[in-house]
């Protein structure tokens, strides 16, 4: 692992690229720190959780365990490996299902197969510890926790920015950074922490694609999930690379953008 704090790597990341939101760090821990609020004392879902936490500074981290689980999602749990998979979920973002919840339905797969096949395909999710901990790097502790990844919120340019970063010192030109199937907690928390057991290695997730977040995300805002030593290795990289060596255009300004 790095040598580098995570407190520094996200204080460079969010210089770098211009942040107005603050990076968010995802560890594990048998013990649990003291003063942290669970998840659903700040909202049952993660994903407006870790939003919240990114563009405020009221809450600053929360965690959550297999035992204080209860008023969280219950999707949002077995995406963090806190909960088993739940049979009518498949149904549900599906094409529903008459005895499961009324009929309703997200219609976010053609078929309840599909969303089987997917969760298949991810495999197990194993929580990194007793408690999973998502904070602020600006207030992770001094002695560094074990961070797995880091998940970032930005308007679109900037979040392309960061793409372009993570591409900087690869050779393949396809998978370095990925669009994946499945909702905002796992783009932002399980499929980057490596905790989803076939989620790709040295990956960076953008997302998230799943519209059912769009009721709390601005249009403009996207995220970026990225593991730990990649974070590391893009805040190595960024004074060689055009972020810092031609911010003009990383960041154009607006009458350029006006003039092409």
């Amino acid at each position: 692992m790095t040598e580098m704090h995570f407190k520094e790597i996200g204080a460079r990341l969010k210089s770098a690229f211009r942040l107005s939101t603050r990076p968010l760090a995802v560890y594990g821990s048998e013990v649990l720190p003291s003063g942290i609020p669970r998840l659903a004392e700040v909202n049952r879902c993660f994903a407006v959780s870790l939003f919240r936490m990114a563009t405020g500074n009221e809450v600053s981290a929360i965690y959550v365990s297999a035992d204080t689980g209860e008023g969280c999602c219950p999707g949002g749990l077995y995406h963090v490996g806190f909960a088993p998979e739940r049979e009518e979920i498949k149904y549900f973002v599906s094409t529903g299902r008459k005895d499961v919840r009324g009929g309703a339905a997200e219609f976010l797969k053609s078929g309840p197969e599909k969303v089987e096949a997917c969760f298949k395909a991810m495999g197990n999710v194993i929580p990194p510890g007793k408690y999973l901990i998502i904070s602020a790097c600006d207030v992770l502790p001094d002695k560094n926790p074990g961070v797995r990844s880091i998940c970032c919120f930005g308007t679109a340019e900037q979040i392309r920015n960061m793409a372009a970063l993570v591409h900087f010192d690869r050779d393949d030109p396809f998978s370095p950074v990925i669009v994946p199937w499945g909702p905002s907690c796992a783009t932002f928390i399980s499929y980057p922490a490596g905790m989803a057991e076939n989620a790709p290695a040295d990956t960076a997730f953008m997302g998230p694609q799943d519209p059912t977040q769009n009721h709390s995300l601005p249009p403009d805002m996207m995220a970026l999930g990225i593991p730990a030593e990649m974070a590391a290795g893009m805040v190595k990289n960024l004074d060689a690379s055009f972020i810092i060596r031609r911010p003009q255009v990383a960041f154009p300004s607006h009458e350029k953008r006006l003039n092409r």
